[in-house]
């Protein structure tokens, strides 16, 4: 029997549908009105940290074109943006006074949006510190809950009157792992000696940013995002079956479950989380680092499989990668597999302190195919057509979900990746930065418009 097709209607008038960008990987205008360094100009810099030693530049120059970005969301029917505030372009000194025409550029932008009927959807802090506060210890600093929030109350400030829609962290499990403990992304420092203070700052700041929106925004609907991936055992054997279950505490546990009151994470006999909790005198700061949010966002691409491994450090764990599994994946090797993308949901849902969920990232990178002139991306169409038909399935059961935002309207700067994956529904031309619609944003149109 055809299974019956999708439609954006089934999801209920008030249903948000978006895209998210972020600063850092969108902007560009590095030293454009009194914009300083983020760790991740500096990191980038450097020779070796990003794919084929490319280097920023100017990005997708949403600082400039921000008005033809928003136009294409309005164009292909999203009523929501997600976009970052640079932390740097707003406190070009990490902390003190503002910088008035990063406030200015930010205001544009959201009554841009306004003004074309798109909600704004804020998140504060995608990753890209101000380098100046690295220098200080950044995240790995006792000060940075004084930074953090500072910058918090001068955002709210400015913004609150016409931003209701806030997110606080992207991915704080992203960016602690691999920036404070791997060394693969900003500001590349390696070692649990930087990975457990980073946590516990994280964690602070976490909760203490959705209090400060709360204080200066009493009307907002302030939330906090996660990465997620649902974890399978590589086999029945009670060895893999217990290092899922070690990276499930890291990946999917570590941040939710002290926001939630729970404190931090427990697994039986695994020794890392006891030194985490240890390290931080977690007891201490259990009510600290607890806040009510209205909603949690996920962020999903793919599960994880993992085996045993004694070999591997802390964890003693590893992937086992897509390709020596002979599943279907994306030019970046991850799994596609829109079952376990409900699998996921379902695992935070179970939560009883989460009130409402929305899906704040999701999409796939696919090497873009041109035919007759035009970008016939079919693979990422089956993926969204895929993960909505599950998120559809997930509505029906009940589950609280509020909202799906794409990632992302235009390809751009893919982290330590540089500009090589394609997440776009929009393709840029790295030296005119013209836009082009891919097949898939004229899919979502057309999905959005029934």
């Amino acid at each position: 029997m055809k299974s019956k097709v999708v439609l954006a209607s089934d999801f209920g008038k008030d249903f948000l549908w978006g895209v998210a960008i972020a600063a850092q990987q969108n902007e560009g205008a590095r030293n454009v009105g009194g914009r300083s360094d983020s760790i991740w100009d500096t990191f980038a810099d450097k020779n070796n940290k990003i794919k084929n030693n490319q280097k920023i530049g100017n990005a997708c120059d949403f600082f400039h074109l921000y008005k033809q970005d928003i136009d294409l969301c309005k164009l292909i029917g999203f009523n929501t943006f997600r976009f970052s505030l640079s932390w740097s372009r707003i406190l070009p000194n990490g902390t003190g006074t503002p910088n008035m025409e990063g406030i200015r550029f930010y205001n544009q932008v959201i009554d841009y949006c306004l003004e074309k009927n798109i909600r704004p959807f804020v998140t504060l802090y995608h990753w890209d510190l101000p380098n100046v506060l690295e220098l200080e210890g950044g995240w790995t600093s006792h000060r940075m809950l004084d930074w953090f929030s500072h910058y918090t109350e001068t955002c709210a400030i400015h913004f609150g009157d016409r931003v209701k829609d806030w997110i606080v962290l992207n991915e704080p499990a992203g960016f602690t792992t691999l920036g404070y403990m791997l060394g693969m992304h900003a500001p590349g420092r390696r070692g649990i000696s930087s990975f457990f203070p980073a946590i516990h700052n994280t964690l602070l700041c976490q909760a203490q940013g959705g209090r400060i929106l709360r204080k200066n925004i009493p009307d907002a609907r302030i939330g906090t995002t996660f990465s997620c991936s649902y974890i399978f055992p590589n086999s029945d054997k009670p060895e893999d079956i217990k290092a899922a279950q070690r990276l499930d505490a890291l990946v999917n546990r570590l941040f939710v479950e002290p926001l939630l009151g729970l404190g931090y994470p427990r697994v039986s006999n695994f020794k890392f989380l006891e030194k985490l909790e240890v390290h931080n005198l977690a007891w201490r700061h259990k009510e600290q680092m607890a806040f009510d949010f209205d909603f949690i966002g996920l962020q999903n691409y793919f599960p994880i499989t993992v085996k045993h491994n004694p070999i591997i450090p802390y964890i003693a764990a590893n992937e086992v990668k897509p390709k020596d599994r002979n599943v279907p994946y994306t030019s970046m090797g991850w799994e596609i597999n829109s079952h376990a993308f409900g699998l996921i949901t379902r695992q935070f849902a179970k939560y009883q302190n989460i009130p409402r969920l929305i899906i704040t990232e999701n999409g796939a990178s696919f090497k873009d195919v041109i035919v007759d002139n035009k970008i016939n991306d079919v693979k990422r169409i089956q993926y969204y057509k895929s993960h909505l038909t599950e998120l559809l399935q997930l509505k029906k059961e009940g589950l609280p979900i509020d909202g799906y935002l794409a990632w992302t309207l235009t390809d751009n700067f893919e982290w330590n990746y540089g500009y090589s994956p394609k997440f776009g529904l929009v393709h840029i031309d790295r030296e005119t930065q013209e836009r082009t619609m891919k097949k898939s944003g004229y899919w979502f149109k057309t999905f959005l418009h029934t």
